[in-house]
């Protein structure tokens, strides 16, 4: 559609770092067998760690809303993925629960960034029409950093032999990063010394609701963004959704190794699994969206049907979950349930880019990803509790959240269209 794609460049080192992301915060989970023999270490402990990362991680996702709209993009991700790198590091020289619990809030803080970055760079590059595949490529970053993370983690750690030099190795992974980003991200399209004059109208005529013919110019204070019941759609849709991502990323491998009596060897041949789905499941959500708004469909109808349909697919899947017969056919399963959580949520990371300008994207991300974090928070303490004699309660929890997250965008978000100041409505 134009010579120049530069667009899709930056959406690429976005998903990229995504990848690292996922690897960084997968490999405590994958190494904690190892881990908790030598340190003396108990799933409670696992369960504190776990819970300082994500309060921090919430507390990070409004912090880093806020910074990536003052500091803009570029130094933006610098210093997220600088400082996480950083953490992922330090996670080889931690000797017990406060020195892990240390670490990974660093950790959390920082990865945080991650998302409201994301949005914000999605916002600024991409045209309405694209956007919701620009967030599947990014969240396929993630799905994929999924996929790989166990695998590789449990081969670094064969051939390097500790646990203490992984997280070293995989930590240089994010300052490598870098390198690329500063030079290929130097300004957002409006000024970008590379871009063509095609591709940049495209990129800024794009950015007009095809249906309402005006853009998302308006740009609230934080105040004013949460007077608005479309905000919390969006704060509550991530609030339902996110849980059910992170009952994988966060207790897969305690889940093979306590019902399947896996080792960290048989968990890196089975953890990659479901992370396909989402992969998938990722590219489909963008790809139907883009489709659709094509074939003419208004972004409203688009982005709830598209959201309606990953959550029919997360509450199936969720629901035969729970009389899974083997390891095979549960992540089988599991694949199914990241499949329809990505193409859903990918649609609902856009909303804040349809609602608000560019200014205040961030800060409504930000928000949503703190309220997704903390119902997370929720689920760590509940999961040790449910899942005594086994996971099938929490797969139930799973597919009760899946019902709310269609709910929360249908009702809170009547019409998907840029916001405009309550005195102009």
């Amino acid at each position: 559609m134009t010579k120049n794609r530069l667009r899709w460049l930056v959406v690429g080192l976005v998903a990229l770092a995504g990848i690292i992301n996922y690897i960084d915060r997968g490999a405590l989970s994958i190494l904690w067998p190892e881990i908790s023999e030598e340190l003396g270490m108990t799933k409670l402990d696992y369960a504190i760690i776990l819970n300082v990362f994500t309060f921090a991680y919430a507390f990070g996702q409004t912090l880093f809303g806020k910074i990536f709209d003052w500091i803009g993009t570029r130094l933006g991700f610098v210093l997220s993925i600088a400082v996480w790198s950083l953490a992922t590091i330090l996670h080889a020289f931690a000797r017990g629960l406060f020195s892990f619990a240390l670490f990974r809030g660093l950790l959390g803080v920082a990865e945080a960034g991650n998302w409201p970055g994301a949005t914000k760079a999605n916002a600024e590059w991409f045209p309405i029409r694209e956007r919701a595949l620009a967030q599947g490529i990014f969240n396929s970053g993630t799905a994929i950093g999924g996929i790989i993370s166990a695998p590789v983690v449990a081969y670094l750690f064969v051939f390097l032999g500790s646990w203490h030099a992984t997280f070293i190795t995989i930590g240089v992974l994010g300052f490598l990063w870098l390198v690329p980003w500063l030079i290929v991200y130097k300004s957002g399209p409006d000024a970008h010394p590379w871009i063509d004059a095609e591709e940049r109208d495209y990129i800024l005529t794009g950015q007009r609701n095809a249906a309402s013919n005006d853009t998302a110019d308006y740009a609230p204070g934080s105040g004013e963004i949460l007077s608005h019941k479309e905000s919390w759609g969006v704060i509550a849709a991530s609030f339902f959704i996110d849980p059910i991502w992170w009952l994988f990323v966060g207790w897969l491998p305690l889940y093979l190794a306590e019902t399947y009596g896996f080792g960290v060897t048989d968990i890196g041949l089975y953890a990659w699994v479901p992370y396909v789905g989402g992969m998938f499941g990722a590219w489909f959500g963008g790809l139907m969206a883009q489709n659709r708004i094509k074939a003419g469909w208004t972004v409203n109808k688009t982005r709830k049907a598209t959201i309606a349909l990953g959550g029919l697919i997360m509450l199936v899947s969720l629901l035969l979950t729970m009389k899974a017969a083997t390891p095979l056919m549960a992540v089988l399963l599991m694949a199914a349930i990241l499949f329809g959580f990505q193409t859903a949520i990918g649609n609902i990371q856009t909303l804040p880019s349809d609602f608000l300008s560019g200014r205040s994207v961030g800060t409504l991300a930000g928000y949503a990803g703190t309220a997704a974090k903390l119902a997370v928070v929720g689920l760590n303490f509940l999961i040790p509790i449910i899942t005594i004699d086994s996971y099938t309660p929490a797969f139930g929890v799973g597919a009760a959240l899946a019902i709310m997250t269609v709910l929360s965008v249908l009702v809170l978000c009547p019409e998907i269209r840029p916001l405009k100041p309550r005195a102009a409505r």
